[in-house]
């Protein structure tokens, strides 16, 4: 569901990615993109120093009641990697938070966290277990089991599917049945177009009559031109950064108009390591959890640790995505975050199968444990 809105050239692609597996002892690292939760991490920041540290009374204290004690730490300093599933954005305050709050380093995990060159780096480094850890659209990893990859997810960051159509507001459209006899811009993933019918079937339209292009992955840029009245997204993403820039547009979530109550964004890895270095993955989720929680409770304290980790991002777009975000982190207060709910694998499945994303079902007891859950 996901792809990168920049993409890299294939010879930049290819370096980047021989990079990232040949670093890590065998997992991936990128210096220029790379946070580290190490003791350096925050060094060259006197506003932020005293507060990185896991004793910091500061920042021990924004735990609050709701979240779940940190368990034993791994008995040695383990380096590990996360690859996300995009560009540092909002819907990774969580990560930047832990990293801030030292979580990671309490346990004895070195976390390089790494943005892929491409979406498909993510998938293909963590089937191959050439990297530890990885973010991804949950139907992403589905694809990847039911293809026949190793993966398994191991929590939920989003409890929804980020995907819709997104719609110029001067279109005035009320439900995407009246995108017919107009313009919609895809990326070229079949995904993409599973999507664009189901909204559109559900609204009582024929998807045959919307007159479709691909315009790769610049659809924002090919929505503020007028070449397309539509184009498929993310909504708490591209739809937000286009509202806040000054596009002012209507989403259409997937999940309101047909699709299936997927999880957006899952945390994975492969079933080898999970298997083989259970404390690893235990210590690692439990800390990203954490961060998510405090995340939850405090949403500016993780705006400024992902901004003050990232300068590049615009903060009032960033502002803006993450107040977007936090009700899909725990379905408006309704699931504990991290659940990754049977029901909603079941009708992820049944979707992508009907849109023929995939070839056979993908069961809850082969897509994902939560056995390392806190609390589970």
């Amino acid at each position: 569901m996901r792809a990168l809105t920049r993409t890299l050239t294939a010879a930049a692609a290819a370096l980047a990615t021989a990079a990232l597996i040949t670093a890590c002892g065998g997992g991936a690292s990128a210096p220029s993109r790379t946070a580290s939760s190490g003791a350096s991490a925050h060094a060259n920041s006197p506003s932020r120093a005293a507060s990185t540290g896991a004793n910091s009374p500061s920042r021990t204290a924004s735990t609050g009641a709701s979240a779940h004690p940190l368990p034993a730490p791994l008995a040695r300093a383990t380096p590990a990697t996360l690859i996300l599933d995009f560009t540092p954005n909002a819907v990774h305050a969580g990560i930047y938070r832990a990293l801030a709050e030292g979580l990671y380093r309490r346990e004895h995990i070195d976390l390089k966290v790494i943005q892929p060159s491409e979406t498909q780096d993510t998938l293909s480094l963590i089937d191959a277990g050439r990297a530890d850890f990885g973010l991804a659209d949950g139907s992403d990893v589905a694809n990847l089991i039911a293809a026949g990859g190793d993966a398994e997810a191991i929590f939920a960051i989003g409890q929804q599917p980020f995907g819709g159509l997104i719609a110029r507001a001067s279109e005035h459209l009320s439900s995407p049945a009246q995108l017919q006899g107009r313009t919609v811009g895809i990326t070229g993933v079949p995904s993409d177009t599973a999507v664009l019918d189901t909204e559109v079937s559900a609204a009582g339209g024929d998807p045959a009559r919307v007159h479709v292009v691909t315009v790769g992955f610049n659809g924002a840029e090919a929505l503020r031109s007028g070449r397309i009245a539509a184009f498929t997204g993310f909504w708490p993403a591209d739809g937000v950064q286009l509202q806040v820039t000054g596009e002012p547009v209507k989403s259409f979530k997937l999940s309101q108009w047909g699709g299936p109550p997927y999880p957006g964004l899952v945390a994975f890895s492969n079933r080898h390591l999970i298997s083989s270095r259970p404390a690893l993955v235990r210590d690692f989720v439990a800390a990203t959890v954490r961060g998510y929680e405090e995340t939850i409770e405090d949403p500016k304290r993780s705006l400024e640790d992902l901004l003050h980790a990232n300068p590049e991002i615009a903060g009032k777009v960033a502002a803006a995505s993450l107040k977007a975000y936090l009700p899909l982190f725990t379905e408006e207060g309704r699931v504990r975050f991290g659940t990754i709910q049977p029901a909603h694998v079941e009708a992820m499945s049944r979707w992508m199968l009907a849109h023929h994303l995939i070839s056979k079902p993908v069961p809850f007891s082969r897509y994902a444990t939560d056995a390392f859950l806190p609390g589970g």
